[in-house]
């Protein structure tokens, strides 16, 4: 059968790029996340789903789960997702989401034992390849500060690899008040910083990490400012054994947090 979408200017097109911006994110509390991947884990936040016929044809079995859940599924022409798709080779099938993020009091009010909370990142794939690494480790929660980059921008979700989908993500929160909303419920707030005055290595072998903790991540190119630095309890380095300048914000996030992960289990 010919696809159900094949105008550049149908509304759902339109209403589709539209997404590709910020503010009509935000506005609309809607999405888009690309391949099947990105479907698959999306589910319990689809809208709608569209598909090529080929891809509808080789994906026959997760469109056949995503009608199960009652969400439509509308066949489209290449051009057609292509358009809807930021990236250069699109996969065609994307899904258009809703919002996911939670109220930050409901994060606090779990009493999590591992949060991420970014801080000043700006870059979206670090942003999703953080949540990645975040959720990896088994942590409770991811915050993105309003200083941080938008955890729905195509890239971050692209980085994320679904599991955006996977965990508690806190959007637009000042970082005052995550710092303090953390400590009242208990958790132990630790800057990762590659000039803090404790080392990570020495942290865990005084089995100072086996408590609740929060790990705040900065900007790959300069860090965490002064003043968010003071709202920790400690500013954590990690280690350079070898002669590597410094890590990348995303492997420096997978250490601290898989760190903690181990330290925690243990206990």
């Amino acid at each position: 059968m010919p696809p159900e979408l094949t105008s550049l200017r149908s509304p759902r097109v339109t209403a589709a790029r539209k997404l590709a911006k910020r503010s009509f994110r935000s506005k609309e509390r809607r999405f888009l996340a690309e391949g099947p991947q990105a479907v698959r884990e999306a589910v319990e936040h689809l809208v709608e789903v569209y598909a090529t016929p080929e891809a509808a044809e080789r994906h026959a079995e997760l469109l056949a789960a995503v009608r199960a859940a009652r969400v439509p599924v509308l066949t489209a022409s290449d051009e057609v997702v292509a358009e809807m798709s930021d990236t250069v080779t699109p996969q065609g099938i994307v899904g258009l989401c809703r919002f996911l993020d939670r109220p930050f009091a409901e994060i606090v009010a779990a009493r999590p034992r591992l949060v991420a909370v970014l801080a000043h990142v700006r870059d979206p794939g670090n942003a999703g390849t953080v949540l990645r690494c975040a959720d990896a480790a088994g942590a409770d929660a991811v915050v993105l500060t309003d200083a941080s980059v938008d955890v729905y921008n195509p890239k971050a979700v692209r980085a994320s690899a679904g599991s955006l989908f996977h965990l508690p993500v806190v959007v637009d929160v000042p970082v005052e008040e995550v710092a303090g909303g953390l400590a009242g419920a208990g958790v132990r707030v630790l800057a990762a910083d590659g000039a803090g005055e404790r080392d990570l290595d020495e942290e865990l072998d005084a089995g100072a990490m086996a408590g609740p903790t929060a790990w705040v991540f900065g900007n790959e190119a300069w860090g965490l400012p002064e003043e968010t630095r003071a709202l920790a309890d400690a500013v954590v380095r990690v280690p350079i054994h070898g002669r590597a300048e410094s890590l990348n914000l995303a492997t420096a996030a997978a250490v601290c947090l898989y760190a903690s992960a181990r330290a925690q289990r243990s206990h």
